[in-house]
C-alpha cells in the first residue's frame, strides 16, 4: 500500500498487513495514519540517534582503554577536580 505524505507529496510503500494494523491504531487512537506514520519515524529517528552516540561512546572508551567499571571511579575524580 502508498502512503501519501503529508505536504510534500512523497509516497511511502508499506506490507498491506502493515498498513492495515496502522490504520487500526489509528482508527483506535482517533488519530490520521500520516500522524501515527510521523510518529513512528521521529520515535525511529531518534533512538537511531541514541544508539550512534551510544556506539560512539563506547567506541571512545575503547579506545581510550576505559572499562565500564572505571565509570564510577572516573566521574567522582572529575567532579572533585571541579570542585573549589
Amino acid at each position: 500500500m502508498k502512503v501519501r505524505g503529508m505536504a510534500s507529496g512523497n509516497q511511502v510503500s508499506l506490507p498491506e498487513d502493515l498498513f492495515a494494523g496502522v490504520k487500526t491504531a489509528a482508527k483506535a487512537e482517533g488519530r490520521s495514519v500520516d500522524d501515527v506514520l510521523a510518529d513512528a519515524v521521529k520515535r525511529y529517528l531518534e533512538d537511531r540517534s541514541w544508539t550512534s552516540l551510544l556506539d560512539y561512546g563506547a567506541a571512545r572508551a575503547k579506545s581510550l582503554g576505559i572499562s565500564e567499571s572505571d565509570v564510577d571511579r572516573l566521574i567522582a575524580e572529575f567532579r572533585a577536580e571541579q570542585r573549589p
